[in-house]
């Protein structure tokens, strides 16, 4: 096939063999962009391969249990620490508050972020974790 001869798509469009290529290396780019495709909302796709939806539902649904389990633990030993480190006056506990405080308020402000993100309202629920 030379440049004058065009391809035919379902759509109607006809497209050169230059313009078939250009098209082909840049949906090639865009694969390859994982940022893109999660944004495009393609999780799912590695190496050309589609899983389940079923696969794909539990891989998310694992993911968005684990920040919120996180904050509520870390939250829970902050303020144990916190209660014994005053309660028995022990510089440790009061040194392990003051490491664990931070990385708690860090994960809250990750779940805060998550929760106020917009998403499509489906099964009437508020947020994923909610």
């Amino acid at each position: 096939m030379d440049d004058g001869e065009t391809w035919e798509m379902p759509d109607e469009v006809r497209l050169s063999p230059r313009e078939r290529l250009a098209l082909l290396r840049i949906e090639a780019h865009l694969r390859e962009d994982r940022r893109f495709a999660r944004r495009m909302g393609d999780s799912g796709r590695r190496s050309g391969l589609r899983r389940t939806g079923r696969a794909r539902r539990t891989g998310r649904v694992r993911r968005e249990v684990w920040l919120p389990a996180s904050v509520l633990l870390l939250a829970v030993a902050s303020v144990f620490v916190a209660v014994m480190g005053i309660r028995t006056s022990d510089p440790r506990l009061l040194w392990c508050f003051a490491l664990l405080w931070p990385l708690t308020l860090f994960q809250a402000f990750r779940l805060l972020c998550r929760a106020a993100r917009p998403r499509p309202r489906s099964g009437g629920r508020l947020t994923p974790w909610l």
